[in-house]
Formats: C-alpha cells, structure tokens, sequence
C-alpha cells in the first residue's frame, strides 16, 4: 500500500508519488511542503502537491506502474478525471 508523507523529509528528488489527481509523479523537487514532480501519465509539469494538506503517497515503482496503466487500487477516482480505459 502506498504510504502517505507527513513531512518534508520522508519525499525526496527521485522518489514516486502520487499527486492530488492520482498520478503517479517522478519528484523534481520539495520545497517548503511542496512536493513538484512530472506526470508518468501524459509528462505534464508541473504536478505540484502539498505534503501535510492533500494525502500525498509515496509510491514503489510496482505501484506506480500499476497506476499509470489502471489507476489507483484502493480510490476510486471520478470518470472525468481517470487517464485508463
């Protein structure tokens, strides 16, 4: 299961996490409880999330694979917002 961060140190530049659409995101950077990274759905940037406020989840590589190709396990996100068929 995908672990929510609660503070600035528990996400870093490189790790994977899923922003507040459900993306799964390559972080670029976090600054002042802000997590920004880059879509691995459609390469959009930024995808900006602030940790503490909106449940921003570290996510493994399997994980977010599996979210790139069929969306969230354990949400279930709107029909105007899902990226999988």
């Amino acid at each position: 299961m995908p672990k929510v961060v609660k503070s600035a140190g528990e996400l870093k530049p490189g790790d994977l996490y899923e922003d507040t659409f459900y993306h799964p995101c390559l972080c670029v950077a976090v600054e002042n409880l802000e997590a920004t990274g880059i879509s691995l759905v459609d390469g959009t940037y930024p995808r900006a999330a602030d940790i503490g406020v909106s449940d921003v989840r570290k996510l493994t590589p399997d994980e977010a694979w599996h979210w790139r190709l069929n969306g969230p396990r354990d949400v279930e996100v709107p029909m105007e917002f899902r990226w999988w068929k």
